[in-house]
């Protein structure tokens, strides 16, 4: 194995004083802030860099549009492993490597990617047992209180990609990613080979008919991990008595189908949205991918359903054989027709 998670986000942000407010309140620990520039830290040590668009600190020569997260730094397990993936890279790509030791680079496909060996800080949740028909698992014993969540550690990240299978070779073939699930005409999920998460990564079909998707790369949204739903719950009502609003195209609190991943997402100043996931599949390299029909892996519940989810989805869940393991694209009209 060698890359093991998300070591740190590093954002480009038009208003620092804005999205430092939005992340103390999302619940992430600030560690420092200065005019153009503020980082925020996780109990297992991964992190957020916001950078104000112009920094020198940016990614330059990318091909990514708009704001939000510019650079994904991977947490690679050992130099043994760095030095593997390197090795890979480095007849096609420039690297550079800072004095931090991260690498840096720009995939053929204009995303800037870091790389720097970095083990997590343990975290280990601690929630509720909880009680159901016919089994008692907590006996003389009331749920927990908590009066707002503070995310344990960076899950996943999303970006649109113009040609998603050209993204899915190079996650596979440079850094050694598993395709988890496809999801047709939306994209494709895939797991770094040192981690037991459902994905790390979703490589979203920048030409889907979904708001803010503009043929372009692009960041989608960022997801860190709570406990469990009652943080997840917890953390919409602190955020509601502070004004927070969410928009029209906004799920809510739901459950996805494909991943069995709880979720709540907030629309993010610093770009795209934050979303609080809890209780995501784990898988390792016995799973076998599926290929799934959108609406249907979307979500099993969502409180706020999109009109592409108003009739019951269609059951169309399928495992994947070995020549189905790329993107499957779906009629672009029936898409449409779904997302009005």
């Amino acid at each position: 194995m060698a890359i093991i998670g998300i070591r740190r986000l590093t954002w480009l942000v038009e208003n620092v004083a804005q999205c430092t407010a939005f992340f103390s309140d999302f619940g992430l620990s600030l560690v420092s802030q200065q005019a153009n520039e503020a980082l925020f830290e996780l109990p297992d040590g991964s992190q957020t860099v916001l950078l104000e668009r112009g920094h020198p600190r940016l990614p330059q020569d990318t091909a990514q549009t708009g704001k939000g997260v510019f650079e994904c730094v991977w947490a690679v397990d050992s130099e043994e492993g760095l030095a593997r993936i390197k090795a890979r890279l480095e007849p096609d790509i420039t690297l550079t490597t800072d004095d931090e030791g991260v690498v840096h680079f720009v995939t053929p496909f204009g995303q800037a990617i870091g790389l720097r060996v970095w083990q997590p800080r343990a975290v280990f949740g601690a929630p509720t047992p909880q009680n159901t028909i016919g089994r008692i698992e907590r006996l003389n014993q009331p749920r927990k209180w908590i009066d707002r969540a503070l995310p344990k550690r960076t899950h996943h990240c999303v970006w649109t990609f113009p040609d998603v299978q050209q993204a899915l070779e190079f996650y596979r073939d440079k850094l050694g990613f598993r395709i988890t699930d496809m999801q047709k005409g939306f994209g494709v999920y895939m797991r770094a080979d040192g981690s037991y998460e459902h994905h790390n990564i979703f490589l979203a079909n920048a030409h889907a008919p979904m708001p803010g998707f503009n043929g372009t790369l692009k960041f989608h949204h960022a997801n860190w991990e709570v406990e469990d739903i009652d943080e997840l719950m917890v953390a919409k009502n602190y955020l509601d008595r502070r004004g927070y609003k969410y928009g029209d195209w906004n799920w809510g609190f739901g459950r996805h189908r494909l991943t069995s991943a709880a979720f709540f997402y907030v629309p993010c100043p610093a770009g795209g949205d934050a979303e609080y996931g809890a209780d995501c599949d784990c898988v390792d390299d016995g799973w076998k991918p599926r290929i799934w029909d959108g609406a249907f892996g979307t979500a099993i519940y969502m409180t706020n359903l999109p009109d592409f989810m108003a009739d019951e989805p269609n059951w169309d869940v399928t495992y994947a054989r070995p020549d189905q393991l790329h993107y499957h694209p779906a009629d672009t009209a029936t898409m449409a027709e779904a997302a009005e």
